[in-house]
């Protein structure tokens, strides 16, 4: 049996290109693996708080020298990481918003990737001194953009800042790939757009089907 997180950050709810994408990946999954287990997360109903001052540092400082309230300060952030760690599969379904981010998938990224939980810290590596403590994990990513032409060599490439983001990220949520299917053309409505929606939707399932089917592999 596997656990698998669905991350929901459209800030929309029954219109979400994002959320229906999530729901043709769900559903293909657990007519394939109904004995997997589903964590769901969704931040627009339950955003996670950004981080601040009095957070930061009770996140630098020791466990044995935490006090309550900075123990309560981190109890959301715990959470969200041990939702993190139990997952074999992550799935993140997130619009492109000002061509980032949403900031509620910000502030959960900046809840989970945390030293001394996601990652360590160790100058002796020189320049590289983060390391990630997650592995063995599935990233997916089911997003939607108004625009279109962000790949290389597109109208708008380089103006992507979600997914390279993303991809910087990922291991550090313990993701050795990330798997992405988007629709484009949401703005326009036209055919493109309708084809992209048609196409995004089975890409949905077919990546569902195709991880599905080998996800003994994760270890």
């Amino acid at each position: 049996m596997k656990r698998i997180l669905r991350i929901d950050a459209s800030a929309r709810q029954r219109r979400s290109l994002t959320r229906t994408l999530g729901n043709s990946f769900e559903e293909r999954w657990q007519s394939l693996r109904p004995e997997d287990t589903w964590e769901r997360r969704d931040l627009a109903q339950e955003p996670p708080a950004h981080i601040c001052d009095d957070w930061i540092v009770a996140a630098f400082t020791p466990d044995e020298d935490r006090s309550p309230e900075q123990e309560q300060l981190l109890a959301p952030s715990e959470r969200m990481i041990e939702e993190l760690a139990a997952a074999d599969v992550i799935v993140l379904t997130t619009p492109m918003y000002n061509y980032g981010l949403p900031s509620t998938l910000k502030a959960w990224i900046d809840n989970v990737v945390r030293k001394d939980r996601t990652f360590s810290f160790d100058l002796e590596r020189g320049d590289w001194p983060l390391d990630p403590l997650l592995a063995g994990k599935e990233l997916v990513v089911l997003t939607a953009c108004g625009e279109f032409g962000f790949e290389p060599g597109g109208a708008r490439d380089g103006m992507d800042h979600l997914l390279p983001h993303l991809e910087t990220l990922r291991e550090f949520l313990g993701a050795a790939t990330m798997h992405v299917v988007r629709i484009e053309y949401q703005e326009f409505g036209d055919r493109r757009y309708r084809a992209s929606l048609k196409a995004g939707r089975a890409d949905a399932r077919e990546l569902a089907e195709r991880l599905a089917m080998r996800v003994p592999e994760l270890q």
